[in-house]
């Protein structure tokens, strides 16, 4: 059953598909490697689309893909489809162009984080809703960090305190966001270091460990065990 996303609601998701996902191994790009059989881009828009304040979904496919990316998603829910871009900053900007008038919230959503759960993505709007300009949602680090020099020699050990992991969606008000791509230079690999580059604060929300990023076939094993556990 394909699922109805809120006309009268403010948030446009943009999940740009488009990399190759090499350290998953060869094959097809990683958005469209099977999990459980279906894409990993089908159950990061499915999840996307169950959460209630989305207006618009724009993916970004490989240009290759996005014939078969639109029909793929058809049955999943309305999406938009575009063509997306060498570079992970090239696919947001082109998602990001094709959003409607409408929605003043915008987030970026990573396709290999195909576990997000829809509260996640409601909890990132909401924190943009406070008259926030960008919104991350991040977990502790839990390792011990040391920092090495070229010849993997320890120079020290780095308090972890203050670090955090970075998730997505990463969430901004549309203005914000658009402003950082029109200024953008060299490509960098999470739309919230655009905007700190603008001098944008950037704030935090906690993260969900379900919302984690499959990069190596290990994080596909655990994120196949996490669905037969109801994830």
């Amino acid at each position: 059953m394909t699922a109805q996303l809120n006309p009268r609601g403010d948030v446009a998701v943009l999940v740009p598909a488009a990399g190759a996902g090499v350290r998953l191994g060869p094959g097809a790009p990683k958005a469209l490697r099977l999990l459980a059989g279906e894409p990993l881009l089908v159950h990061a828009v499915r999840r996307v689309a169950a959460a209630e304040s989305v207006h618009t979904i724009v993916v970004a496919a490989p240009v290759a893909d996005v014939e078969a990316v639109r029909a793929m998603l058809a049955p999943v829910a309305p999406v938009i489809v575009v063509p997306g871009g060498a570079e992970r900053q090239a696919s947001v900007a082109a998602a990001l162009a094709a959003v409607p008038a409408g929605p003043e919230i915008v987030l970026v959503h990573d396709a290999a984080r195909a576990l997000t759960p829809p509260e996640l993505v409601e909890s990132v709007a909401a924190a943009i809703r406070t008259g926030r300009d960008a919104v991350i949602p991040v977990l502790p680090v839990v390792d011990t960090v040391k920092e090495v020099d070229g010849a993997e020699r320890v120079l020290g050990t780095v308090d972890r305190a203050a670090l955090r992991s970075v998730q997505t969606p990463q969430g901004f008000r549309r203005s914000v966001l658009a402003a950082a791509h029109r200024s953008a230079g060299d490509p960098l690999t999470d739309d919230a270091g655009l905007v700190e580059k603008q001098g944008v604060t950037v704030t935090c929300v906690p993260g969900s460990e379900l919302a984690l990023k499959i990069t190596r076939p290990f994080d596909l094993a655990l994120a196949e065990y996490l669905l037969t556990t109801g994830a």
